[in-house]
């Protein structure tokens, strides 16, 4: 619609036969046209603020599950978007992690147990298990204390890339029909 008024103002038109035209206000097709000219373009333009942090697919889903019920409340939509990710262990299955899981309306998507080369959190906790041994914690608090210093110093790039192998790693495990892989 914006191109549209451009395109109609650039052939000699004014405000008035533009709004008439397309039946927009003529406060509408007044900014439009002063963007344009301001900026030499009419679409949108970056603006001030925290940027988005979710992806357009989570958007969606989120837009759907409001529809779906306007009354929802930020508690609720959390609740209802939310997963467990969990590998069949039997501290994961037991009867009252079971009815807490199913008390709080939380999903679950099973995962392979004992699957380090589909679980990228597996090759963080073998990054971590060379590291703080070489730390000598000597007491609990000092195994704790080592273990939350080296987790922070895991840059976010190595997260990234470990994201970024999970396809070539799900074709490795399909290659090697669920046996090992060189991940």
């Amino acid at each position: 619609m914006r191109k549209k008024v451009i395109e109609i103002y650039q052939s000699g038109k004014g405000y008035k036969a533009i709004s008439k035209a397309l039946g927009l206000p003529r406060t509408t097709v007044r900014a439009i046209i002063y963007k344009w000219r301001k900026h030499g373009t009419v679409e949108n333009l970056p603006r001030s603020g925290r940027p988005t942090k979710i992806t357009p697919r989570a958007q969606r889903q989120l837009i759907q599950e409001v529809t779906k019920d306007p009354t929802t409340t930020s508690k609720e939509l959390q609740a209802s978007l939310a997963s467990v990710k969990q590998d069949n262990d039997p501290k994961h299955t037991s009867k009252s992690t079971s009815e807490w899981l199913k008390k709080n309306k939380m999903k679950t998507l099973e995962w392979p147990s004992q699957s380090p080369d589909l679980n990228p959190i597996e090759m963080l906790w073998h990054d971590l298990k060379k590291v703080v041994p070489a730390r000598k914690p000597s007491n609990v608090a000092e195994l704790q204390q080592s273990c939350k210093d080296e987790w922070a110093k895991i840059p976010p790039q190595r997260c990234n890339r470990l994201i970024a192998s999970y396809g070539k790693r799900l074709i490795a495990v399909v290659a090697a029909k669920g046996g090992p892989t060189s991940y």
